[in-house]
């Protein structure tokens, strides 16, 4: 079961593909990120799947630049996962696979998993890949990593502290036929030390009840997530965790859990589920399968650390997309210190997979720092978009001195703005050069961004951006930093008023973003800006973005997103930008170019 980087070898840039759902590239050179894009920011198309065509395009234009000849360097590839199931990403045909999979065909097909058919249609597999992602004209070979070791490089390797024993857990729905490892990362070396079956899979699970709540899997468990704070029957949400539960038990050392004897596999659990959940109000449910999760998930990473001794953890897979779970991991008094990898679904496998491709040559993977790794904005790119907007005179469009006093300046006098400037951020998560924002403490707010652009479920709430020396004015903390927006934390009781728009509104937990001048210093000085003119530090902030669309990317991306949107200010690079009809404060403002 051991997976452990290699020694020699000599230092070439790596290419990491990620041709699944939300396909990804990333570029990894003298053991730095230089350049990650999902495909779906380049497309267009949610969630966009199979080769990334767009996404190598970039790519190649990045890495062929790192080299001043004028010619591109040398590269090596490398892929997540052993094999891919090409033409399943799309919403409909996972909506398809989850209601079926309770068919006597689904069930038949769970044994054979692990098989010598199972290899022999792995491989099959295998070989229609490379097909179809030669067309890419990469003209490297390609390596294929195994998906949870992908996972656990991304963790182990790119995490803040260095030289130490480090704990590493993936976890997700499935992967190469697995759906959690514990490994154990020391000197360079990843040594794997326990797996569980995708059959057993708790991430599976959880999008189960996701697709019996009507949601969509694979993109909607976040809302589950955000619905099992309003729940209050607390003997019935602990009677739906216990049901949960008893499906699964974990082995002598708890390092591994399995079904229960009779539970069908979870990959033919859907009438399982329906059964289970029969009778159980949305908000049950949905707090049931949370408090499932965090609990299963605490006791696993007990275990784990009074099984190893190593209590520094480092996490990745879709299941720690899951704030409130990981709020649970950190309060732990056992753990010392946590990371999760940024966006770690399996987007961010092309980064996981191009680190252990580097360390396994024997090269210092760096940590990870910042993420704004895509394209950046171009005050001439942006100028010419908008001057062709322009003509049709719905917007109008100033270059301004000082942008990110302009926008401070808006946003405390109460608009909301929506900001794309420098190098695009990788993954889910808006970290403020792809947001929108505004302020807050007005709780209004909420309801203008949902009726203007985010058409968010009720109750789905809003995350801040943080001036991160002022972090712990407004909410606990323990031993770890949230640049990425992977962590919850509790909210200060006599600070909530200062951003109560940016709070969950039941449980008043927040999923901050704390922003570190060194990780992106003109964000990081429009916060001071606005600190100056309000006293606080501290702005809501979301992805800019249309509902189920994905968050734009280039200067064209941003126009258009703005002008189909109830947006009335943009800031694009240095260029202030407005409705013709704009009904908000900038007159009033008396803001000054």
């Amino acid at each position: 079961m051991a997976e452990e980087a290699g020694t020699a070898g000599i230092s070439k840039p790596v290419i990491g593909i990620h041709d699944g759902h939300n396909a990804s590239v990333a570029v990894l050179a003298g053991g730095k990120i230089e350049f990650a894009v999902q495909e779906e920011r380049l497309t267009r198309v949610k969630n966009q799947g199979d080769a990334p065509r767009e996404a190598m395009m970039a790519a190649r234009r990045s890495f062929g630049a790192i080299r001043s000849d004028g010619h591109a360097p040398e590269i090596r590839a490398a892929l997540n996962g052993r094999y891919m199931n090409y033409g399943q990403w799309r919403t409909e045909t996972i909506l398809r696979d989850y209601d079926r999979s309770s068919t006597l065909a689904s069930r038949a097909k769970q044994p054979l998993k692990n098989t010598f058919f199972d290899r022999l249609y792995q491989r099959h597999k295998a070989g229609e890949r490379l097909e179809r992602l030669s067309e890419l004209g990469i003209g490297a070979s390609f390596t294929a990593v195994d998906h949870h070791t992908a996972h656990s490089a991304a963790a182990y390797y790119t995490a803040p502290w260095t030289g130490s024993r480090t704990l590493v857990l993936t976890c997700d729905g499935s992967g190469d036929r697995l759906s959690a490892t514990v490994s154990v990362g020391e000197r360079a070396h990843l040594t794997r030390i326990a797996e569980v079956s995708e059959n057993d899979s708790i991430g599976r699970l959880y999008a189960l009840v996701t697709r019996h709540l009507g949601m969509a899997p694979l993109e909607h468990e976040y809302k589950v997530m955000g619905l099992a704070a309003y729940a209050n029957a607390s003997r019935e949400i602990e009677k739906t965790a216990g049901v949960f539960e008893s499906l699964f038990e974990f082995t002598a050392d708890g390092l591994e859990w399995k079904r229960r004897k009779g539970v069908p596999a979870m990959y033919a659990a859907r009438n399982l589920v329906t059964r289970l959940l029969e009778g159980i109000r949305f908000d049950t449910a949905a707090a049931g399968v949370q408090r499932f999760l965090e609990t299963w998930l605490v006791r696993w990473v007990k275990h784990a650390i009074a099984e190893t001794g190593i209590r520094r953890i480092a996490c990745s897979g879709g299941v720690f997309m899951n704030v409130k779970a990981n709020l649970a991991l950190l309060e732990l008094p056992e753990v010392e210190e946590m990371y999760v990898f940024p966006s770690c679904g399996d987007e961010s496998n092309s980064i996981g997979a191009a680190c252990w491709l580097a360390a396994r040559a024997g090269e210092t993977v760096k940590p990870l720092g910042a993420i704004y790794y895509g394209d950046p904005i171009r005050d001439e790119k942006a100028g010419h978009a908008l001057e062709t907007a322009a003509r049709g005179g719905r917007l109008r469009y100033r270059l301004v001195r000082d942008i990110e006093s302009q926008t401070a300046e808006a946003l405390a006098q109460g608009l909301i703005v929506a900001r794309a400037k420098g190098a695009a951020e990788f993954g889910a998560r808006a970290l403020g050069n792809r947001s929108i924002l505004a302020r807050a403490d007005a709780p209004a707010v909420v309801h203008a961004l949902n009726r203007m652009v985010k058409s968010r479920d009720f109750w789905m709430p809003f995350a801040p951006s943080v001036l991160a020396e002022r972090a712990e004015d407004y909410y606990f903390k323990k031993a770890a930093s949230s640049p990425y927006m992977m962590l919850a934390f509790r909210s200060r009781p006599e600070r909530r008023s200062a951003f109560s728009a940016a709070l969950h509104p039941d449980d008043f937990t927040t999923r901050p973003h704390e922003v570190f001048a060194k990780h992106n210093p003109d964000y990081h000085r429009l916060l001071e800006e606005y600190q100056a003119r309000t006293g606080e530090g501290i702005v809501l902030n979301t992805s800019f973005n249309l509902h189920g669309e994905p968050i734009v990317y280039s200067e064209e991306d941003a126009v258009d997103v703005f002008l189909r949107s109830g947006l009335e200010y943009m800031a694009l690079g240095n260029y202030w930008v407005e409705k013709t009809r704009a009904r908000g404060l900038t007159a009033r403002a008396g803001l000054d170019t």
